[in-house]
């Protein structure tokens, strides 16, 4: 009798642990909502705009050149699930006077640092919207002399995507550096900075603070503050920036006394 209960009681655990999985199967726990931390920068809402754009068919170099006549930018919208590799390719036109403001307002490197809401409309002037979805920026190549936007590249940008970004740097504190205010001048090594970076936590950029920095001293990758979730994709040795005093040529001999 003892023996039947004891079977009983295993036989009950184990049907109570294999529920449990399926439950967790069937029903898998929400990923944790990561979210900007107090004192990184995040995004300004003032910058928030929709960009509209239309379905593309074809490509090449004979359709490209005619959407721009039109007044329009090719590009591509995909997935970028690992951060490198691309599929579920749309090919899309986007209006040039609209891109040329964001980028000309923003700057080249903030407007690739920075998520936007894309509504993929049928025709601009229709309001059917063929899809609605948030994306970054990933490349966009302008025309020397003019910068007139050529083409735009767009990643996916779910939540749970981990997308590479170039985010460019912000070099603040330069009026109270102990070094610069001694006549040393700032070597500025790196203007962007490579992260593998969860989509809802994208920084704008990151801030470089040189207000304490002295003559000689430098500032490297691992330096950076940002947040824990992000990933470099540099060596964390990889200098930043550096002040650099004078050269022993370039000093002005010391003067001779009478």
């Amino acid at each position: 009798m003892y023996l039947h209960r004891h079977i009983l009681t295993r036989a009950s655990v184990h049907r109570r642990h294999f529920s449990q999985a399926a439950a967790a199967l069937l029903h898998p726990p929400e990923p944790e909502q990561l979210t900007y931390l107090e004192g990184l920068p995040r995004p300004n809402p003032k910058h928030d705009e929709t960009i509209l754009a239309i379905p593309r068919k074809e490509s090449g170099s004979n359709i490209s050149a005619k959407e721009r006549k039109a007044g329009r930018v090719p590009g591509i919208v995909f997935e970028q699930e690992d951060g490198q590799h691309g599929g579920n390719k749309r090919l899309i036109s986007v209006r040039r006077d609209q891109i040329r403001k964001l980028v000309t307002h923003l700057g080249r490197s903030f407007f690739l640092s920075r998520l936007f809401q894309l509504h993929v409309l049928s025709d601009f002037d229709s309001d059917e919207i063929i899809e609605n979805v948030r994306v970054l920026p990933h490349q966009i190549h302008l025309q020397a002399g003019t910068d007139a936007p050529l083409n735009v590249t767009f990643l996916r940008a779910p939540s749970d995507a981990l997308l590479r970004v170039d985010v460019p740097l912000v070099y603040r504190g330069d009026d109270v550096s102990p070094g610069l205010k001694k006549g040393a001048s700032l070597n500025t090594i790196r203007r962007t900075v490579k992260y593998l970076c969860p989509a809802d936590i994208i920084p704008p950029y990151i801030d470089v603070d040189l207000s304490e920095m002295d003559v000689g001293q430098k500032l490297v990758m691992g330096d950076l503050i940002v947040h824990p979730a992000l990933k470099l994709l540099h060596s964390k040795d990889e200098p930043v920036c550096k002040i650099m005093g004078q050269r022993v040529s370039e000093q002005q001999p010391p003067k001779k006394s009478k």
